[in-house]
């Protein structure tokens, strides 16, 4: 039994996947496309009979507190931000965690590769979340762009925004390679501004970020 089913109702080929690779076949260089994990095969074969307008980039429908008796609070009547496709996401692949890391940054819109990575010896998930969304920012300050960068990382997210990382992992031989690349990075951010927007990719409303690994 899949541990997480994904729904693709618009991509290559819509329907219900057991895995990420069956899932990213579907997904990858299709523009607009619109998928989502769930925990379960009903809930993935019901989502995709109500349709992606349902479960797919929307948030809580303005009203829905005060029907059901409750207050409204003026958040849950906002509308969902949309994805800004016109934007790089990144993500880390390991092996372990602490254990061999490696990151890329996509084209969100088409998924193509725009910049990778590794793989490094040693390292965390969250410190190379946090190498992927510096080494985004480097690559469009180079190229005169404000594009916004997507991360699913809320702990490598904030760190970009500190300029400081908080870690458990020891600095010795072992993950000399990786504490070299965290530093420059840091000194990057305390030396360079940037116009670019850095935000959480929500997974639960947008499905799998398009840099994700399928490692999961």
């Amino acid at each position: 039994m899949a541990s997480k089913y994904y729904v693709v109702w618009e991509g290559k080929q819509p329907g219900v996947y057991e895995s990420w690779p069956e899932c990213q076949a579907q997904v990858g260089q299709y523009t607009d496309a619109k998928y989502k994990s769930f925990p379960s095969q009903a809930e993935a074969e019901r989502a995709y009979r109500e349709g992606w307008k349902k479960h797919w980039g929307q948030g809580k429908k303005p009203g829905a507190a005060a029907a059901a008796g409750k207050p409204a609070r003026t958040t849950a009547a906002e509308p969902a931000a949309e994805i800004d496709y016109d934007s790089i996401s990144v993500d880390v692949g390991t092996r372990g965690n602490p254990g061999p890391v490696e990151y890329r940054g996509v084209d969100t819109r088409t998924g193509d590769v725009i910049f990778a990575c590794g793989p490094v010896s040693k390292g965390t998930n969250n410190l190379g979340e946090f190498l992927a969304i510096v080494h985004a920012l480097a690559y469009l300050r180079k190229q005169g762009s404000a594009k916004t960068v997507y991360s699913d990382s809320r702990t490598a997210l904030k760190w970009v925004k500190q300029k400081e990382v908080v870690t458990t992992l020891p600095r010795d031989e072992s993950t000399r390679e990786i504490w070299s690349l965290v530093d420059r990075a840091l000194h990057w951010l305390h030396t360079h501004a940037y116009p670019n927007k850095v935000l959480k990719w929500e997974t639960e409303r947008w499905g799998e970020v398009k840099a994700d690994y399928g490692r999961k």
